[in-house]
């Protein structure tokens, strides 16, 4: 890799974890096949409960923790670009107030992808990260691809921007995403608006979609022409409505599944796996993965999510502090490197 300038090498350690991470073996060790009728476990934003919310570090985070499916959040700026944030607004994750202080109440749709570009979207999750930036869907793709992960799509607040299920199709199919293999097996689109998950299902019929909220039973039929998932909250779901979803099947001649959200604990998720669901998301995947995997699970001892999330995050948080530490002296070669071959000031 060629030397960067020592301002640019040292401006985001949370940067420099991820290249590192990605660039190694995942920190958890490999997780045996699950066990048939096993949920999916996926990453609610990335593995958001470890990382800032939808940026790269988080997918990152989940890749550490193995697992394999990452949800994110997607928007579209002033000037047309997608950007991975799942607020309407920047306030929340970023500094946006900061920077911009001016530009209340500092709405995506009003900033354009190179101001959304120089915002700090992780010192509000931890100091570790200062300096992560908000991902283009671009970017957040193509980071996807290097990592192997696969991709729950979800966008968000359609009716905020009309036409947006075209552009994020285009991008998509620009990136490789709409090929056989992610089409079959590494690609779900969903949103909460159902125009917009027919939308897409109309544009792109390969694609497998997902409609996010819970249908009266008798609706089902209606979703099932254009989705191949419903995906309520777990706190709506029972046992009876999994199965009457489980009866029909979607516009690719299979059986509907259910992904159901955001399930953080180990009771909530031996819950609603019992109900057999397909899969669940989680901001805590891992603490999913071991609760629905291991039956009383040495991984969650005492019951509890807490105990669980405590070492998952003592385990990232090792493997990041390394990082760090090779990181930063990487850099200060950098720095020598560059200060010994610039001419005198």
């Amino acid at each position: 890799m060629p030397l960067r300038p020592a301002a640019t090498v040292t401006g985001s350690l949370a940067g420099l974890c991820a290249l590192v991470l990605s660039a190694a073996p995942a920190q958890a060790a490999p997780q045996a096949a699950p066990p048939a009728g096993a949920p999916v476990p996926v990453a609610h934003r990335g593995a958001s409960g470890y990382a800032p919310e939808n940026t790269l570090a988080a997918v990152d985070a989940a890749r550490a923790l193995d697992i394999k499916w990452v949800e994110n959040d997607v928007q579209r700026t002033r000037d047309g670009e997608l950007v991975v944030m799942h607020d309407a607004t920047l306030s929340r994750t970023t500094d946006v107030e900061e920077v911009f202080p001016d530009r209340a109440p500092w709405r995506v749709a009003d900033f354009t992808a190179a101001e959304i570009a120089r915002l700090d979207a992780g010192s509000w999750f931890d100091p570790l990260y200062a300096g992560e930036r908000v991902p283009t869907l671009e970017q957040y793709l193509r980071h996807l691809d290097r990592t192997g992960q696969n991709l729950l799509l979800e966008i968000k607040r359609p009716e905020l921007y009309p036409g947006i299920e075209a552009d994020i199709l285009g991008e998509l199919r620009g990136e490789g995403w709409l090929d056989r293999q992610h089409v079959r097996s590494k690609l779900v689109v969903q949103s909460f608006g159902a125009d917009s998950v027919r939308a897409v299902h109309e544009q792109a019929p390969a694609v497998r979609t997902g409609f996010l909220g819970t249908p009266a039973v008798e609706e089902l039929p209606r979703y099932a022409r254009f989705s191949d998932q419903i995906n309520p909250p777990h706190t709506t779901l029972t046992g009876e409505y999994v199965r009457r979803v489980h009866a029909l099947k979607g516009p690719h001649g299979k059986p509907l599944e259910v992904f159901t959200w955001t399930v953080n604990g180990t009771e909530a998720a031996r819950r609603v796996a019992a109900m057999g669901v397909d899969g669940i998301i989680s901001n805590y995947p891992d603490v999913v993965r071991d609760a629905t995997r291991s039956g009383a699970g040495d991984a969650v001892r005492g019951g509890g999510r807490e105990d669980s999330q405590e070492e998952s995050r003592e385990e990232l948080e090792e493997a990041l502090e390394e990082a760090v530490g090779e990181a930063r002296e990487s850099a200060r070669e950098a720095a020598r490197e560059a200060g010994a071959s610039s001419p005198a000031a």
